[in-house]
This record gives C-alpha cells, sequence and structure tokens, in this order.
C-alpha cells in the first residue's frame, strides 16, 4: 500500500509491527478490568506508550515515527479530530439542559411501571444518546436518574440497567455527532478518495438501527419487569418537564445534518436554536454558557468543557492512527486485505461482508470493545476489501459501525460498557451483558442483512448506489 522508501522493516519480521497492538489491548484490559478507569485520556495515553515502546522493534526509530506521523496527519484523522471539537459544543449543551429529567417526568405523568416503564427508558436514553453523541456521557447522566426511578415503579434491575447501555449504543451507532459515526464514515472512501459523508451514512444506517431497536423495545416491554417490585414513592425531584423543550434543537439539527450531509451546518444550526432554547426557558445562565473566572484567570462555560471534553478522545484518535500509519507502511493491513481477499469466503461480496463482521468482532474484542478504536483500526481494512467489492461506501461504514456496537460491544469482562454499567449499578457484568437486549437485536439484523443482501448497495461509476457491481470496480479489482 505504500512504496518501498516507506517500508516499515521490524526486527523479527512484519508481524513485530502488532506489538503497539498488543500494548494497547494490555493496557484496556488494565484499565478496564484492574483498574477499572473509564476515560478516554488513559486510553490515549496507552497508544502513545504502545507507539514509544512498539519502535523500539522497528530497524529504524525515525522512520517508525515518520509513519506514525503520517497516520495521524491523514485526510480522515484531521477530518475526525476536527469534527469532534466541533460537536462537543453540542453534547455540551444537551448535557446541561437536562434533558433525562424531561423523560422521568413524562413515564410518571402517565403511569408507566415495571417492564413498560424499562421500554420506556430505552426510549428515552436513545433520544438522550442521538442527540449527544456520547454513549458513555450519556451512562453517567441516565443512570444516576433512571436507574433508581426504575427501581422505584417495579423494573427488573437487570433489564433496567440494560436498557441504559442499549440506549447508550443505539446512540453511539447513529447519531451524526457520535464518534464511532465520524469515525465510520471517515475511514470508507469513495473511488476518487473522498471520505463517506456523515449524512449519507446516517440516512442509509437508520433502517437497521430502527428495526433492531424495535424489537429491544417489545423485549424490553415483555421481560423488563421481572424480578421488580413496585415500591410507590414520590420521584418528583428527578423531573424536570421544562427540559422537553430541548427534542426541538435536536430534531432540527439531525434534519439539517442529514438532508445536506453537513455535519458543521447542522451542528451550527443546531447548536444556535439550542442556545436561544434553554435560555429563553431558563435550563441555564447565561454565565453557563461562556462566562469568565477571574480568580482562576481562566474562561468557563460549557462550550469551553465541551471542547476540553474532547481532547482525551482526540487524544485516543490520534495515537490509534499513529498506529495504522505503522501498520501500512510495515505492510500489514495490506497483508490482512490480501488475505480476506484471497480467501474462499471472499470471493463474493456477500463472503467479503461475513470476512468482515468477523473481522470487526475481534477488533472490538481486542480493543476492549472502546468501539471508536476498533473502528478506526478495521476501518482501513473494511475499506479496501469493500472498494475490491464495490460496495457503496455506506453500505461498508455501516456495517462497520453496526456490528462494532453490537455483541462485540457488551461482551463480559471485555466491554467498557458493560464495566460502567456494572460500576454504576453493582450487578454483576454478566447480568448488565445479560440485560443488553440492543446489543443482541442489532447484531441479529445485520446477520440478516449480510445473508440475504438487504441494504447492499454498489458503488455507481459516479459514486451514487446501485443494485448491482459496476464493470469498472470489477475490474479494478483484479
Amino acid at each position: 500500500m505504500k512504496d518501498e522508501n516507506n517500508k516499515l522493516e521490524f526486527r523479527g519480521g512484519m508481524f513485530m509491527s502488532l506489538v503497539p497492538v498488543a500494548i494497547f489491548f494490555a493496557f484496556c484490559i488494565i484499565l478496564f478490568v484492574v483498574f477499572k478507569a473509564f476515560n478516554m485520556e488513559a486510553l490515549a495515553m496507552g497508544g502513545f506508550v504502545a507507539l514509544l515502546i512498539g519502535g523500539i522493534f522497528c530497524k529504524s526509530y525515525t522512520k517508525f515515527w515518520d509513519s506514525a506521523i503520517r497516520g495521524i496527519s491523514s485526510i480522515s484523522s484531521v477530518s475526525v479530530i476536527v469534527i469532534f471539537f466541533v460537536i462537543g459544543m453540542f453534547s455540551a449543551l444537551m448535557k446541561e439542559s437536562g434533558l433525562s429529567g424531561g423523560f422521568v417526568w413524562l413515564a410518571n405523568s402517565v403511569g408507566i411501571q415495571g417492564g413498560l416503564f424499562v421500554a420506556f427508558v430505552f426510549f428515552a436514553t436513545c433520544v438522550m444518546s442521538t442527540a449527544t453523541g456520547s454513549s458513555i456521557g450519556t451512562m453517567f447522566t441516565a443512570f444516576p436518574i433512571f436507574y433508581p426511578a426504575g427501581i422505584i415503579l417495579g423494573g427488573s434491575p437487570m433489564f433496567l440497567a440494560g436498557a441504559i447501555v442499549s440506549g447508550a449504543i443505539f446512540g453511539d451507532n447513529l447519531a451524526p455527532i457520535s464518534d464511532t459515526t465520524i469515525a465510520s464514515a471517515s475511514t470508507q472512501q469513495f473511488r476518487d478518495g473522498r471520505p463517506a459523508d456523515v449524512g449519507g451514512c446516517v440516512k442509509t444506517r437508520f433502517k437497521y438501527s430502527i428495526v433492531a431497536g424495535s424489537i429491544a423495545l417489545v423485549l424490553f416491554a415483555i421481560l423488563g419487569g421481572i424480578g421488580g417490585t413496585y415500591e410507590g414513592g414520590a420521584i418528583e425531584a428527578l423531573s424536570n418537564p421544562v427540559s422537553l423543550v430541548m427534542l426541538i434543537p435536536v430534531v432540527v439539527m439531525l434534519v439539517v445534518a442529514t438532508k445536506s450531509r453537513n455535519i458543521f451546518l447542522g451542528i451550527l444550526v443546531g447548536l444556535s436554536l439550542g442556545l436561544v432554547t434553554g435560555l429563553a426557558c431558563g435550563l441555564f445562565p447565561p454565565s453557563a454558557v461562556f462566562a469568565n473566572d477571574p480568580e482562576n484567570s481562566a474562561a468557563t462555560g460549557f462550550l469551553v468543557t465541551g471542547v476540553a471534553g474532547m481532547l482525551g478522545t482526540v487524544g485516543l484518535v490520534i495515537s490509534v492512527f499513529g498506529i495504522m500509519g505503522v501498520l501500512t507502511d510495515a505492510g500489514m493491513l495490506g497483508y490482512l486485505v490480501e488475505k480476506i481477499l484471497g480467501s474462499k469466503l471472499a470471493r463474493t461480496p456477500r463472503g467479503a461482508e461475513v470476512a468482515s463482521v468477523i473481522g470487526i468482532s475481534l477488533t472490538t474484542l481486542i480493543f476492549g470493545g472502546v468501539t471508536s478504536a476498533s473502528i478506526l483500526t478495521f476501518g482501513p481494512v473494511l475499506n479496501e476489501v469493500g472498494k475490491a467489492k464495490g460496495i457503496h461506501p455506506y453500505r461498508r461504514a455501516n456495517l462497520l459501525d453496526a456490528v462494532a456496537n453490537s455483541l462485540p460491544a457488551i461482551v463480559p469482562f471485555l466491554s467498557v460498557f458493560v464495566f460502567i454499567g456494572s460500576a454504576l449499578t453493582g450487578l454483576s457484568p454478566v447480568a448488565v451483558a445479560g440485560g443488553t437486549l440492543y446489543g443482541f437485536t442489532l447484531f441479529a439484523v445485520m446477520v440478516v442483512a449480510v445473508a440475504t443482501g438487504w441494504g447492499r448497495d454498489f458503488e455507481g461509476k459516479n459514486g451514487e448506489a446501485v443494485k448491482q457491481p459496476v464493470e469498472e470496480t470489477a475490474q479494478s479489482s483484479k
């Protein structure tokens, strides 16, 4: 994939280029299992340490870092970083508005209890995560409010925790401002080199998410009350009906981003409308938006914290793209692509997708359920495999994101999502994983989509989606 001048040589052979990946995996296990630390800054640190140590095994430490910098400075990396900083402000706006309190008020007002409340929590968390684009942020916001309220209203602890994790994953997969949506789109390119646009990816993946979400919603309603006991009592302290008005800027942002296929325009419109709406309804004071803190010589407000809150994620992206640059110049990514395309399984587009599902799943497991890292890692491989078969970039991005955010992301003892749910509820990781029904339904939907060809489009000569492979594509793959 690179010329011989950039070719990296490792002591012990090409497979030693995987040392940074192995070290990063070790950090995931230490952070999640041993330390129970769930923050992007620590993961980013693990990525950079992996690069520092991994370079020792390269015959030229200087060339090793030249390759890492090339990966970091790629158009995909820069695009993701810029988008993350912009969406951080919108995400912080939605958190400041306290949207979850509005959903608690709504459920309590109509008398929803037991399994119906668990299903409602899943729906509400889906909306929250889609609005904020942050699965982990949604869980830390939703668990303190929805979980105790759900226990009072007779919800099953296992399925209640699973509903919150499921809703968080739903938004992670679908939201145009989600890190995984951006990562999956940016790693899949059209034949002319353009990254897949976020709006187009979201528009075409909606059908997978809504089918899987609808099945999970019904299952939560049926199973969500098992083992729960209605305790009565008031939950008014957790309620705030006014915050529901913030759904307006969320919907507008989603519509603009999807219709225009320009995430920056969507964020501008949504952020502007959200600021006006939140201030007008008294959900936060002007000082919460942007203010001066003279005592500490610092600027404050959620616009500032929104950007600052993305620093850990951006650090992780930088380190992972650095590792990708090394693997590319070492020939490792090219080797994986050749092995997949040369296998009997990948002789057809369906077979290539099956092989990709396996690859995505294994990569997500290796990265401890950190889906953004697994998507950035396997994305370049899927990009080459998919282009060789003429599969449309939207389809590839959707397959990449959906599989990573399904079953592989909720395996007990190997999932950051499950560990957070366990830490915030006291339930066992097995119980939290077992209750995360959306992870199961989304994986099942994608298996059916791959097996039947549902939603499988191919890239036309001008980048449009067509139902049959274009001759030009087939020839270019030979």
